[in-house]
């Protein structure tokens, strides 16, 4: 049960150190009670009370790590059923199986593909993150071949102990998911989890049966669980998805507190078709989805979608404050100033990009608002810009001419910008970015 700010702070030192980064334990207490803070960020409370807050603030849904690397990531952790009522910590990973009956040259030469569908966007690298190998006698052939030619991490798909070892043994380090157990040998996966200090996936005929195996590999010691309810069909998949988070974060039903996987490549050949499947699934709790091929069609709507999802709606998203070089802009190119908010900058170095004129486009820090709410909160005033871009910018060293264009709806900073920028032309661009290009190809650098 989770704890009030006043219980957990009766269980911190008391010191107002500040080491955790906040004045008071009664700040970091409340923060630690609305999830905000991470009890490892105070070094002075007592190994009996980390314990007893370790486990009180102990996500409903367990977070477990799978994979290695750059492609590890985390399936679970998530304490609401809704995105507006916090957020959703733990992105959905996206996977593709593999057979071991592929022949060697094959797999690696898909896991080599699938390592290069990676993506650059607001400052993020969006990629798939697994790849599922299933088969049995050559399993750990086939895995090894993956992980000797890709970045990508493994989950191990067999229903036979002995290549599940095999198998985990030849990925030592790598931490892959390994599974499935089921009811017949949950035992035997249970042993080799445990040995191997790996994740497992169970994979059940029901939501009952569900219950039973997560009990079961708990009592055989493991901790890191992963579900398959089994559902091969999208309504039943979807309606399981739901079910089993609202168990465990409504119910507070620990047998159902973990993440899933959900396999959209068994319930259709088409890739497509598995795609529009797999994106229902993400928006609906999904913890991975497992298509039978990565192709960038596909793939790229997919990762756009949970980046979307999995952003905290209470932060908006936000670029890095700098100098964007577009279409190869020289000492001559016209210069363009705007905010910070990814979709203002993506919108705009859209725009810039298909006009095909070479521009330099400046982002500056404005705590993530839209050009019209920045002004309108004084934080794209005339002179705050004007001095970002003559130092912080400092654009005057990549340009020989002293123009600069403003965004349309910011007009009313003219006057403070000419102030500031003594012997600069300023320019008011159009209010709308998809009127970009055409000013862009009628403007004149001064």
């Amino acid at each position: 049960m989770a704890l009030t700010g006043i219980q957990i702070f009766k269980m911190l030192p008391g010191t107002n150190c500040k080491k955790c980064g906040v004045p008071t334990c009664l700040a970091f207490a409340m923060n630690l009670a609305s999830g905000k803070a991470e009890l490892d960020k105070c070094p002075d409370v007592s190994p009996e009370s980390r314990e007893k807050l370790a486990a009180a603030s102990a996500p409903p849904i367990r977070p477990v790590t799978v994979g290695y690397g750059d492609t590890a990531f985390k399936v679970g952790g998530e304490t609401v059923q809704f995105r507006h009522e916090k957020t959703f910590f733990s992105p959905t990973g996206i996977a593709a199986l593999v057979l071991d009956t592929e022949p060697a040259d094959k797999i690696a030469a898909k896991a080599k593909r699938y390592a290069k569908l990676q993506y650059g966007r607001v400052g993020l690298n969006l990629r798939p993150e697994l790849v599922v190998v299933k088969g049995g006698a050559n399993l750990a052939a086939a895995a090894k071949a993956v992980v000797d030619n890709s970045d990508l991490s493994v989950a191990l798909y067999s229903e036979d102990p002995a290549a599940l070892k095999a198998a985990a043994a030849a990925l030592a380090g790598k931490n892959p998911l390994i599974g499935p157990a089921t009811k017949a040998n949950v035992a035997d996966v249970a042993k080799i989890a445990v040995e191997a200090k790996v994740p497992v996936w169970l994979k059940a005929a029901n939501l009952d049966e569900v219950a039973e195996l997560t009990k079961a590999l708990t009592a055989a010691g493991v901790k890191d669980i992963v579900i398959d309810s089994g559902a091969r069909t999208v309504k039943d998949a979807f309606s399981d998805s739901i079910n089993i988070r609202r168990a465990a974060l409504v119910a507070q039903n620990r047998d159902y507190g973990y993440g899933t996987i959900t396999f959209p490549c068994d319930m259709t050949p088409n890739l497509a078709v598995q795609g529009a499947i797999a994106s229902a699934l993400i928006a609906k709790y999904a913890g991975i989805v497992v298509l039978s091929d990565l192709d960038g069609a596909v793939v790229f709507p997919l990762l756009l979608e949970r980046l979307n999802i999995f952003t905290d709606p209470q932060r908006p998203m936000t670029v890095v404050e700098g100098i964007y070089p577009i279409n190869n802009p020289d000492e001559n190119s016209p210069v363009l100033v705007t905010t910070n908010f990814s979709l203002t900058y993506f919108i705009v170095a859209g725009e810039v990009e298909g006009s095909r004129v070479p521009s330099w486009l400046l982002i500056k820090e404005c705590e993530g608002l839209s050009v019209l709410t920045a002004w309108a909160a004084g934080k794209f005033s005339g002179d705050d810009v004007g001095q970002f871009v003559l130092k912080r910018a400092n654009i005057v060293e990549k340009i020989k001419h002293k123009s600069v264009i403003i965004p349309g709806y910011a007009a009313a900073i003219l006057g403070d910008m000419e102030e500031e920028l003594k012997g600069w032309t300023v320019s008011i661009g159009p209010r709308e970015a998809a009127h970009l290009p055409k000013f862009l190809k009628e403007y004149k650098v001064s």
